[in-house]
């Protein structure tokens, strides 16, 4: 019998995981060329090509999409056993956290998170991705160790941990005659600028508005917050965004904060992991600090 490497199996959860050479290769801390000569070896041993080209991008054969959930139920198992001789001291930990955050909450939270990581554990790598498809599947297959922003109903396999309760601000350029405490007129008389991923120029606020027989103006649709802020700074409109980020964007654009006349009910942040992580030392420390961070932000809510 041959024996069997078992980096193996860890480079193929990462191969069918991330399904590009690239990505996996930045996930296990290699070379594309080496990780490429691993997909070799991979397919001669299973004897099946594993992820085939379709257009720029690899696709999973049958095979490999039949064999991906064993593989990374396997890995995530072999991962378990080795905790108990992980180590315990941030000082010590040689890691790449993924963290699944939409723009606000990475300027809100961001820059102090990565300082206090860099005190305490120089060896940790946070890598920040994109909301997309908040479901289950990323965080169970460990694709995404930590997802934090308004958490949906995840389930029970899912653990969950309010950090703070965000509230709406309106975010208007520095040079903006809007001052002080502005009235609902005043803020439906400026352009707005709407932050939608799906590209809705109708939101919740129109039907406040609609109910007090009011009506804005949407002059433009972005994907993200940071691209609101780079419009509103340029003159414009306004923009309404969660107040964490309206107060660290105040120190990176010329824009000013300022309260939002209609109350939109709070934003409660949270944190979101897999249950397999609640003991992982490292992950546990990475935890409390994101939750540290977010109490000195704002009235943290009670769990």
């Amino acid at each position: 019998m041959v024996p069997l490497d078992l980096n193996l199996l860890v480079a193929l959860d990462a191969l069918l995981a991330e399904q590009s050479v690239a990505r996996a290769a930045a996930r296990l801390h290699v070379t594309p060329s080496a990780m490429s000569r691993t997909l070799t070896r991979l397919r001669e041993a299973v004897g099946d090509p594993l992820l085939v080209r379709a257009g720029r991008e690899l696709v999973p054969t049958p095979r490999a999409l039949a064999l991906r959930e064993r593989v990374h139920r396997w890995v995530a198992e072999a991962e378990t056993l080795l905790v108990a001789d992980a180590p315990r001291s941030p000082a010590e930990f040689r890691r790449v956290f993924t963290i699944r955050a939409n723009d606000g909450v990475l300027v809100g939270l961001g820059a102090e998170l990565l300082a206090r990581v860099q005190a305490e554990a120089p060896g940790v790598i946070v890598r920040f991705v994109n909301e997309g498809e908040e479901d289950v599947a990323a965080l169970r297959d460990g694709v995404v160790d930590l997802d934090i922003g308004v958490q949906d109903a995840l389930g029970p396999e899912v653990r969950v941990q309010s950090l703070l309760v965000d509230r709406f601000a309106v975010l208007v350029a520095a040079n903006s005659p809007l001052r002080g405490r502005p009235n609902l007129e005043q803020v439906c008389a400026v352009p707005h600028v709407v932050i939608s991923r799906r590209g809705k120029t109708v939101t919740l606020l129109d039907e406040q508005l609609a109910a007090r027989g009011l009506k804005r103006r949407v002059t433009a649709v972005v994907p993200n917050t940071l691209a609101a802020a780079a419009l509103v700074a340029q003159g414009c409109g306004l923009a309404l965004v969660a107040d964490t980020f309206a107060r660290r964007a105040h120190g990176l654009l010329p824009v000013r904060r300022l309260p939002f006349p209609l109350p939109l009910g709070p934003i409660p942040i949270a944190q979101a992991w897999h249950p397999r992580f609640d003991d992982e030392p490292a992950h546990r420390w990475l935890r409390g600090l994101i939750k540290q961070i977010a109490a000195e932000l704002g009235a943290p809510e009670r769990a």
